[in-house]
């Protein structure tokens, strides 16, 4: 068998698993991403119409976090099957699933209409979305990865970028939608819109993922792969590896659940119109996709590590101006404070996490061990809007500082997580079966 390290992909399988990751991640986070917007802005109103207005955001945004306390469940199970089947038919399954979830959402029935069995209903969806979304991102990212030779940090930031993507289409659908209506009509039914044209966009991701061969990698290891359960692989071989992956992203998703999410009802709460926040959502959002590739093509020549330290300490200090730039009440200094988070300092953190993930681990458990890395450090995204919307109810609204210290100390956590790990970037992933912490533990076996 020739070394897949001297045999260049087919550049047609290359662009196409790149676009197939970009437009696979931009379907799943419009959807789960859709979910967060609606969070913050209708599903107070609809499915806890019950609560008062404090305590229906704390319960909107309960629902919204058990998306993500779902998705660690979901890179194991489809990690498991995608490092012992395949990667490309783990993510037909979860493109598929999330779809039926978010196109079941704009059918649900309001609390006004069956009482409690609303918010259940719209729970157990948002689980299905969360284990969806969990299998999507290491399996999307694996395809990239595994199809380039070299230039990982780019290639995979593509899948990164379809976050914000799927933020900005989201956004802009639903304050379309809201501003072509009243608001009782938008509450009433303006709302589910968004969500059913899930439906349409589940068509074209599927056309383009079909068309997408295996990855080489997992195809030449294929016969070699490990009969041990690919979690028992990461869990007892790799467990420092892991622990040091979670904290490497866990500031990345801790920033994205307080700009993308937490800001937006704060915001609102603070003075600002819906639209004014989504708006400034929106363009930070854009400019997102721009951030996370070109920081992430820097880490091809610099290193991971270097990239993502100057975002964890830029963002650290930035958390303490955040919440007075939104307190001004200055629409252009919010649009400012959601730029230069969401835009710069941000995806500093977030874009190499992509390439980072897929080299610590080995091909026998890449998809279980990148998976599970990621969505345990992404409950931080999903958790945060609740603790700081829980912080803020406890303080009478006077709680930003203690907000802005505990992002600064899930930086802090990202900075020695980052220094105790072994620089990435240059490692062969048809031949390196894991990266070690930096100095003092044992060298991995190969694959």
């Amino acid at each position: 068998m020739p070394n897949l390290s001297d045999t260049p992909p087919s550049r047609l399988q290359l662009r196409r698993a790149v676009a197939s990751s970009f437009l696979g991640s931009v379907i799943e986070y419009y959807d789960f991403l859709l979910y967060a917007t609606a969070a913050a802005v209708v599903f107070n109103k609809v499915f806890f119409s019950a609560l008062d207005p404090l305590a229906a955001t704390v319960a909107s945004f309960g629902t919204f976090a058990t998306g993500y306390l779902a998705r660690p469940l979901g890179g194991v199970i489809f990690g498991h099957f995608g490092d012992r089947l395949g990667r490309k038919r783990m993510l037909v399954i979860t493109m598929l699933l999330m779809g039926a979830a978010s196109f079941l959402i704009g059918l649900l029935p309001t609390y006004a209409q069956i009482g409690s069995l609303a918010p259940i209903a719209l729970i157990t969806l948002r689980v299905l979305q969360g284990i969806a979304i969990g299998g999507e991102w290491g399996g999307a990212v694996l395809m990239s990865a595994e199809h380039a030779t070299s230039r990982r940090g780019l290639w995979t930031s593509f899948t990164n970028a379809g976050a914000p993507f799927g933020m900005v289409l989201s956004t802009a659908v639903l304050t379309g939608t809201a501003a072509t209506m009243s608001e009782q009509a938008f509450l009433s039914w303006g709302w589910r819109v968004p969500f059913l044209l899930s439906f349409v966009l589940l068509a074209i991701g599927l056309f383009v993922r079909m068309r997408v061969e295996e990855t080489p990698v997992f195809e030449a290891a294929r016969d070699r792969a490990s009969h041990r359960a690919p979690l028992l692989d990461v869990l007892r071989d790799h467990p420092k590896t892991l622990l040091l992956g979670v904290g490497v992203g866990l500031s990345a998703f801790v920033a994205q659940g307080t700009l993308t999410t937490y800001l937006i009802a704060y915001g609102v709460r603070t003075g600002f119109t819906r639209q004014t926040v989504l708006n400034g959502l929106t363009l930070s959002s854009a400019l997102a996709v721009i951030g996370i590739i070109g920081w992430s093509a820097l880490s091809d020549r610099v290193g991971r590590r270097p990239v993502v330290l100057a975002g964890a300490i830029l963002m650290a200090v930035f958390g303490f101006v955040l919440f007075p730039l939104v307190n001004t009440g200055n629409a252009a200094l919010l649009t400012l404070a959601l730029v230069v988070g969401q835009a710069i300092l941000h995806p500093l953190m977030y874009g190499p996490l992509g390439a980072l993930y897929t080299e610590l681990f080995a091909t026998r458990s890449r998809y279980t061990g990148a998976s599970l890395g990621y969505q345990i450090a992404g409950l931080g995204a999903g958790l945060a809007p609740l603790v700081f919307a829980q912080i803020d109810a406890s303080t009478g609204g006077g709680g930003t500082t203690q907000i802005s210290v505990v992002i600064a100390a899930c930086c802090l956590l990202t900075v020695v997580c980052v220094l105790a790990l072994r620089e990435t970037s240059r490692n062969d992933l048809t031949s390196v079966a894991a990266t070690t912490p930096a100095p003092g533990v044992a060298k991995p076996s190969s694959i």
